[in-house]
């Protein structure tokens, strides 16, 4: 009868030794887990201000009239918005704050009707999560979005 109740389950020495381990490896892993995150995070919103410059693109082509894309209030980290050109009153997209990232960009982006970026600079944005992870957007002579795994090269 001992031994069948020793087969029924773990001592206490052998399960502190499991929780033990378990403890160290969590500990090795946490710092690897931030910074999948924060490299989520970057390339997350990333995708977003691409969506949102391609649909102001696809608009201003569609509507065959200038259609901007412009940032919140507090700047780019506050979101964006897409403002109606036919009625001013309401939001072709409307997207909120991010969160732990810094967004640098121009004061807006207007797109032609035909596509075509209006004014002489081409826009950029870069995103950030801390010092390591970064992605750029960057948009070419013909208007089309384009995004990097990296920081923006200075020009």
């Amino acid at each position: 009868m001992v031994s069948a109740r020793r087969a029924a389950g773990f001592t206490l020495p052998e399960l502190m030794a499991v929780l033990a381990i378990i403890a160290v490896l969590s500990a090795m892993a946490a710092p690897s887990f931030g910074s999948m995150i924060a490299a989520q995070r970057t390339k997350g919103a990333a995708s977003d201000l691409f969506t949102a410059l391609t649909r102001t693109r696809s608009e201003a082509i569609k509507r065959n009239t200038e259609v901007s894309l412009t940032p919140a209030s507090t700047g780019w980290q506050g979101g964006w918005h897409i403002p109606n050109p036919a009625d001013t009153g309401n939001l072709l997209d409307d997207h909120g704050p991010l969160t732990a990232l810094t967004v640098s960009g121009p004061a807006s982006v207007v797109y032609l009707a035909n596509g075509r970026l209006k004014g002489a600079t081409l826009p950029s944005f870069e995103l950030a999560a801390g010092d390591t992870t970064a992605r750029c957007i960057k948009i070419d002579l013909s208007g089309r979005p384009f995004q990097t795994a990296t920081a923006c090269a200075a020009p």
